[in-house]
């Protein structure tokens, strides 16, 4: 394509690594008429279950980015932990506190669903909405000016793009290309198997969790994968271990540790082993370069934290682009993605490792409901006594004059929920729901932003129109 400035683009945004949070933003930009690429270093998607719970706070996102029916379809609830010792159920051990689901809160559960099954839904979505992903394109080289981006690939070809946003993983090309660093610290030293297995002599209906004991090096856990016929093997080695991948290797552990004989595992289909680690990049934005996902935070698995931060932080760069690239808002408001998300994924690299070293249990602050941006320079509260939900506050669900909010939150739009507050004239591409009385909002105008936060909220429209200009809305 040819812009107006005159030079050539191959797309508007490039997007490197197509795993949880390059499609979702890839999905989010093409719903929003943005023409974005989406390319991966491997030759298909990733094939293994490393991040499987899926939050509630990252329900609510898939719902709006149109995936919800078909994770539910491909996942289940969590089983209750079943803890064994000499080959005897012992005790049963909660994963996570409970929670009711409410009006305003849907979905209080993680849900489970292996990482290669969240990566086929959302590429089937993508799919269907457009948008494209090129596979066997490792990129090894970025070059960026006042108008665009190169990015160049080991075979040769290079793509121009408006902006880059780097996906690639904690060992993010892109990254390292920029010159940007990670901050961060070893978690766990001990190194940790984790494995997609087909197994026998376990039921499906309990995780099954066996304690370290004897001379086994650490524990072992082994998980029905909802929605499939695998087991997930999770296992501990110490310190300075080598962890062995093979399906020998995998027996062996699984035979050492349980009551289980090593021809029970039937077959692995992919393993891996890592160190649990925790580290923050120093920024999350190069010039028009981006970091998003593991490029940008690296997560121990143990709080389930790392695929709905990364999702989310998609969620939130993604409306932000579209506006600057197809609405004619001020590329100012791009500064906002490293303002609001950085602090958000430190928090949660926080609450990973504290759930990984047992001093936090899965629950309130693991759901990701209550995260939010009161802070952001995006955010504007111009009532002298706010309500149950305030500007910044993730907008809740419920029944306004008889409409669901969520229902009127779906796509790639702002909404004004008027509460008993006359409503003022607003463009027309900003849908309005009113009524007299809201539990969970109380009284006052609350205007929610394409990623289901509020942005801006009073008792009148005074001071409304400016704050859409500010955000680009004419």
């Amino acid at each position: 394509m040819r812009t107006d400035m005159g030079i050539d683009l191959d797309t508007d945004v490039l997007i490197v690594g197509a795993g949880p949070t390059g499609l979702a933003l890839g999905i989010d930009l093409a719903r929003r008429g943005v023409d974005a690429l989406v390319v991966e270093r491997a030759d298909g998607l990733f094939p293994g279950s490393r991040g499987k719970g899926i939050q509630p706070r990252t329900m609510e996102v898939f719902d709006d980015l149109g995936v919800f029916d078909a994770i539910r379809a491909a996942g289940g609830d969590y089983p209750v932990g079943m803890i064994w010792q000499d080959g005897q159920r012992v005790g049963e051990h909660r994963m996570f506190d409970p929670a009711e689901a409410t009006e305003d809160s849907p979905y209080t559960e993680p849900w489970m669903v292996p990482q290669w099954r969240t990566q086929e839904v959302l590429f089937a979505r993508l799919e269907e909405l457009g948008g494209k992903v090129a596979f066997g394109r490792e990129a090894v080289g970025i070059i960026q000016d006042e108008e665009g981006v190169t990015v160049r690939f080991a075979g040769g070809e290079s793509v121009r793009a408006r902006y880059v946003v780097a996906a690639d993983g904690g060992r993010s090309a892109v990254r390292r290309s920029l010159g940007i660093g990670m901050t961060g610290e070893t978690v766990d030293p001990s190194p940790i198997l984790v494995a997609d297995v087909r197994i026998t002599g376990l039921d499906r209906d309990n995780w099954h969790v066996f304690p370290p004991s004897g001379e086994a090096e650490g524990f072992l856990a082994i998980c029905p994968l909802a929605g499939t016929e695998d087991f997930q093997v999770v296992a501990q080695f110490a310190e300075g271990a080598a962890v062995d991948v093979s399906l020998e290797g995998v027996r062996k552990v699984v035979a050492a540790r349980s009551h289980l004989a090593p021809e029970d595992v039937t077959e692995v289909r992919w393993a891996s082993d890592f160190r649990p680690r925790a580290a923050l990049a120093d920024r999350f934005r190069d010039g028009r370069v981006f970091l998003a996902g593991d490029a940008a935070h690296v997560h121990s698995p143990a709080g389930g934290q790392g695929l709905n931060t990364s999702v989310q932080d998609a969620y939130n760069l993604g409306w932000k682009l579209g506006a600057v690239l197809r609405e004619g808002a001020d590329a100012a408001l791009l500064d906002t993605y490293e303002e609001e998300r950085r602090p958000i994924a430190a928090d949660m690299l926080g609450l990973s490792t504290g759930v990984h070293r047992g001093e936090i249990r899965r629950g309130e602050a693991t759901r990701q409901l209550a995260l939010g941006y009161r802070e952001s320079t995006l955010t504007t509260e111009t009532r002298a006594t706010p309500g149950p939900v305030r500007a910044g506050d993730r907008a809740p669900d419920g029944t306004l004059g008889g409409v669901r909010l969520f229902d009127a939150f779906r796509g790639p739009h702002w909404t004004l929920v008027a509460v008993g507050v006359e409503a003022p004239e607003l463009p027309g591409s900003i849908g309005v729901v009113r009524g007299e009385a809201q539990a969970s909002y109380g009284t006052g105008l609350f205007l929610v932003r394409p990623d289901g936060y509020v942005g801006w909220a009073g008792d009148r429209g005074d001071g409304l129109r400016e704050y859409l200009a500010g955000a680009g809305l004419r």
